[in-house]
């Protein structure tokens, strides 16, 4: 039996639906939009990840899994989103690498969430962080009382880093 016997009439595994520029256009759309609204989400959310190594998953995953299916999605068009979506990820990140500013406004900045032993209870509660995960943050280097904190950190990937007064570790 032929391979062309078992293919729904007009379907191909190579021949695109669409123009190939749609494709690149809709990887472009839907990864920016992400990007956008996983960075509003702030960095509690994202974890470990960068926001658009994030996006740069998920939409792959998507974008692999379109191309397989038995639907409109050939594996051409898989295979021009999966480039497209690599290639602005690629730019994205030499991108951060070369400007201080594009930095900042895709991965956000460092925020202070304890000074001194004082928390700033405004940075907790725009960033989206309890007590109890600051708190969390400080016993996993052995501090018990956040007056013992010189600084606690949220850094961009999501990450608090604490580092305790002189002659506060254990």
């Amino acid at each position: 039996m032929t391979l062309a016997l078992l293919l729904p009439v007009g379907a191909s595994m190579w021949g695109l639906a669409q123009p190939w520029w749609e494709f690149v256009l809709r990887g472009l759309l839907v990864y920016g939009f992400l990007l956008i609204t996983l960075r509003l989400t702030g960095k509690r959310q994202v974890g470990q990840l960068a926001p658009f190594d994030l996006v740069l998953l998920l939409v792959l995953s998507n974008a692999v899994q379109n191309s397989m299916n038995a639907g409109d999605n050939s594996v051409a068009a898989g295979f021009i989103l999966v480039a497209t979506l690599l290639a602005v990820n690629g730019f994205l990140s030499w991108l951060t690498w070369r400007s201080k500013r594009a930095e900042n406004l895709l991965e956000g900045r460092p925020q202070i969430l304890v000074h001194h032993g004082v928390v700033d209870e405004a940075m907790l509660a725009s960033e989206r962080i309890t007590h109890h995960e600051l708190m969390a943050a400080a016993r996993q280097v052995g501090v018990s009382d956040l007056a013992q904190v010189n600084v606690a950190i949220l850094e961009t990937n999501g990450r608090i880093n604490v580092i305790p007064k002189n002659g506060s570790t254990p």
